[in-house]
């Protein structure tokens, strides 16, 4: 029942509560504006992503809204394409993140066996490798393609998800609930499944967008690196590092791409934040 309660009054934040700040409304708005030119964008792009169609570079004129990039493709329709590669490999990896590092923690939390030192010292190792450093390992070893991007940053994001659902495990079972469901002789799936992660729910949503943003940043970053995505494939990462050598002739050929990210991450950012202040606030102010 307590778990129930919690999961509703989290559910009831998410909806109300955090379009009722300012900041969770422009969050809302800029999220439902990437998210829509993402799923949307292949059907509004005036030209092919991958069509050379003039001078590389030409500012923006002629029919081309946002210029011509470094060779002469359309820089909007690549805009509009652009989002898809780093939305889709971001939430894969958040998903991954969530689910291998969520069941860590919280088995570790709930456990009060040698199980718990044994999963966080693998973790604190595991933390300790530079971000990079595991990405080029990983491309080094597997090549360049998607599901190798995901797994290399689900295993950057990993540690401190573990730590901070272990963290909020071991809070809640020292609850009375929960050491009430240990002496019925509840098996342990069902305490976490019925009692722990319900009343985790609010810090694990909020932490989501936060790494959800970050996974973002990864991925983007990784492109920029020339490690991620390869051309010709449209995306706002490559964008921005292909298109540096005609920033002078056209600047919307870098400046559009860096935009749509700096919306979509400024937006779960936004909404993130005004979730925990509202997840802080005593259930009677809402």
């Amino acid at each position: 029942m307590t778990g129930a309660l919690s999961a509703r009054r989290s559910s009831r934040l998410l909806r109300a509560g955090v379009l009722r700040s300012n900041g969770g409304r422009v969050g809302a708005t800029l999220l439902v504006v990437a998210v829509s030119i993402i799923i949307c964008g292949g059907l509004l792009a005036p030209f092919s992503p991958t069509a050379t169609l003039g001078v590389p570079g030409a500012a923006p004129g002629g029919g081309h809204l946002f210029g011509l990039d470094f060779i002469g493709r359309d820089v909007l329709s690549r805009t509009l394409y652009g989002g898809r590669s780093t939305l889709v490999l971001a939430g894969l990896a958040t998903v991954a993140t969530y689910t291998i590092g969520g069941a860590i923690g919280l088995i570790a939390g709930i456990s009060r066996t040698a199980v718990d030192p044994i999963l966080m010292r693998g973790v604190d190792i595991l933390l300790s490798v530079p971000a990079l450093l595991v990405i080029l390992l990983l491309v080094t070893a597997f090549g360049i393609n998607g599901p190798v991007l995901v797994i290399a940053t689900s295993l950057v994001l990993l540690p401190g998800v573990a730590r901070i659902v272990r963290s909020a495990t071991l809070d809640v079972s020292t609850r009375g609930y929960v050491e009430s469901a240990i002496a019925r002789g509840e098996p342990t799936r069902a305490l976490l499944l019925r009692e722990v992660l319900p009343n985790i729910s609010g810090i694990v949503t909020a932490d989501l967008g936060l790494r959800f943003s970050w996974s973002i940043i990864l991925i983007a970053s990784v492109n920029f690196l020339g490690i991620g995505i390869q051309p010709p494939t449209p995306d706002w990462g490559v964008m921005i590092a292909e298109n540096r050598v005609v920033l002078a002739s056209n600047p919307m050929a870098v400046v559009g791409p860096a935009i749509m990210l700096a919306i979509l991450i400024v937006g779960v950012n936004l909404v993130g934040d005004a979730y925990v202040r509202q997840l802080d606030r005593p259930s009677g102010s809402e």
